[in-house]
């Protein structure tokens, strides 16, 4: 049992360096009391969790965003940033308690050994799958695996009785941050980029460069829903777009010295017009980003209020190969603003803010937000004001369309309708529509949601007990219809085409479209 008093004090020895913070009376209490449980306590005590209990507990009373990350739950949360993951590479859908392949991605090991999108996967090694109620997280521990390791399934493949074997090695498998690069009419850029990873930057110059071998003049990045990443992301990609020398970000702590970062020779888009979108889930590395555009006069900034938080946070490893991710400066923009929003009211107060916003109506008004003067900036070319403390206010304030959302469509976006019926309509119909389709622009233009789709999602929606609501579906018909056939668009090529049809309902995204083609409209906000 002394090992339990043990493991948790090692904790404060390893970050000796870092807790100097706390008292030598406060660690050799916590040391009594650990030690008074270990010796005395009447049952036995499972130390792992008791352990794990008191570094959450302790965390819990620094800020909102240092936190524990258990031993089994490290790869997984790191899967995103470092831009890869070990598996087969198949995107899939659970169907009726069957096992559909909705897409192989490029390249990867299902692909490469005959996997096809419509298949059926019945079987993973010995265990049978098919008609076995399973969660997505039941299924990816089985598929995923270290690479270079050997897992075999068993498919049924249309109307064939007998089932295919396919023997896949495992390999790694890309994450990409960059979602969508493609020309909006003959000179505009968009690209959208999802969070700031290992490989963001290497994205999104490769889409920068097929943009510009199209045409591209101006460029539209879109930040919306990133809630960070890398700092170091954040500052590579910034580089892209300011000229040398330009300070993009600074990071300083009560244990930390002061430090800086700034954009090199090197940039791809120093000149050209550039447009930001964010809203209120745009957060960190995507705040230090816009930020530095801002301050600068770079760029024009679309959207809403982002999220507001300005800390800094690092991985620290310890003895078990669980990890703190423990915040250890703040970061400011290159006016000195520091966005990070209050959370000295509790951490429960703080992740209501964004439902707390809605409900003043921030969402709706730009002038619902209020600034005090003493977190007034200028801007560092053009004098320009600007705001810190809780986020960056965009220059051009875009609200929340909510016309056309429902409880209907809220039920139907919630409990997976909406994305069951695409997957069974791709399922029936896949031939067809490629045969039909043969090209996305196609697509495009000439598919439409009919109305027997619509119906077969009532009906779906009904066996969910959504009860229907006539007024609510007209409401949000039109919705509900971009947001199918851009389900279909994404089953039948890449998460790309998805948003090149979503994105008609992004009205930031259209405002910024307008800001471009209209005569002296962006000169008119950078002057």
């Amino acid at each position: 049992m002394k090992k339990f008093a043990l493991s948790i004090i090692s904790v404060f020895i390893a970050f000796n360096s870092f807790a100097q913070g706390v008292s030598q009376l406060q660690q050799r209490k916590l040391s009594n009391a650990l030690s008074a449980i270990s010796s005395l306590y009447v049952d036995t005590i499972n130390d792992k969790k008791l352990v794990e209990s008191a570094i959450v507990s302790m965390l819990k009373e620094l800020d909102p965003h240092s936190s524990y990350i258990s031993k089994e739950e490290v790869d997984r949360v790191n899967e995103p940033l470092e831009g890869s993951f070990e598996g087969v590479g198949i995107q899939f859908q659970l169907l009726e308690d069957t096992l559909l392949v909705v897409q192989t991605i490029s390249g990867a090991p299902a692909e490469k050994v005959g996997v096809q999108a419509g298949d059926r996967i019945i079987y993973i090694g010995e265990e049978l799958i098919a008609g076995v109620k399973m969660q997505n997280s039941d299924i990816m521990k089985r598929l995923r695996g270290p690479k270079g390791t050997e897992v075999t399934v068993k498919i049924k493949r249309g109307a064939d009785a007998e089932l295919l074997i396919f023997k896949i090695i495992r390999d790694k498998i890309p994450i990409h941050s960059v979602d969508a690069t493609y020309m909006i009419g003959k000179d505009i850029g968009y690209i959208k980029i999802n969070n700031f990873g290992s490989t963001t930057v290497e994205e999104f110059q490769a889409g920068f460069a097929k943009l510009q071998k199209a045409g591209m003049k101006h460029l539209i990045l879109s930040l919306q829903g990133n809630g960070g990443g890398y700092l170091h992301a954040a500052n590579q990609l910034a580089d892209e777009f300011l000229s040398k020398d330009k300070l993009v970000v600074y990071t300083k702590g009560l244990n930390q010295p002061k430090s800086i970062m700034e954009s090199t020779a090197v940039g791809g888009f120093e000149t050209g017009k550039l447009i930001v979108l964010v809203d209120e889930y745009s957060a960190s590395a995507s705040e230090i980003l816009s930020g530095a555009i801002q301050d600068w006069d770079r760029g024009i900034i679309i959207g809403r209020r982002t999220f507001g938080k300005g800390l800094v946070q690092r991985q620290l490893p310890l003895v078990d190969g669980s990890m703190l991710r423990l915040t250890t400066a703040r970061y400011y923009t290159p006016t000195g603003r520091c966005i990070q929003k209050s959370y000295k009211d509790g951490v429960e107060k703080y992740e209501k803010d964004l439902m707390d916003r809605f409900k003043n109506g921030e969402f709706l008004h730009a002038d619902s937000i209020h600034f005090p003067d003493s977190l007034k900036y200028q801007t560092l070319q053009l004098k320009r004001t600007v705001y810190g403390g809780g986020g960056i206010m965009p220059d051009i304030f875009v609200p929340l369309d909510t016309m056309r959302y429902t409880d209907y469509h809220r039920k139907i976006v919630g409990q997976g309708v909406i994305n069951k019926v695409s997957v069974r309509y791709i399922d029936k119909n896949r031939a067809q529509l490629k045969m039909q389709f043969k090209t996305f622009d196609k697509f495009l233009k000439g598919f439409e949601i009919s109305d027997s789709i619509l119906e077969e999602l009532k009906q779906f929606a009904e066996k969910e007990k959504i009860v229907f609501n006539q007024k609510q579906f007209d409401t949000s018909r039109d919705l509900i219809k971009l947001q199918l056939k851009a389900l279909v668009a994404r089953d039948l090529w890449e998460v790309n085409e998805y948003y090149q049809v979503i994105d008609a309902d992004n009205e930031s995204l259209q405002k910024a479209v307008e800001l471009l083609q209209t005569k002296g409209a962006y000169e008119k906000i950078l002057r």
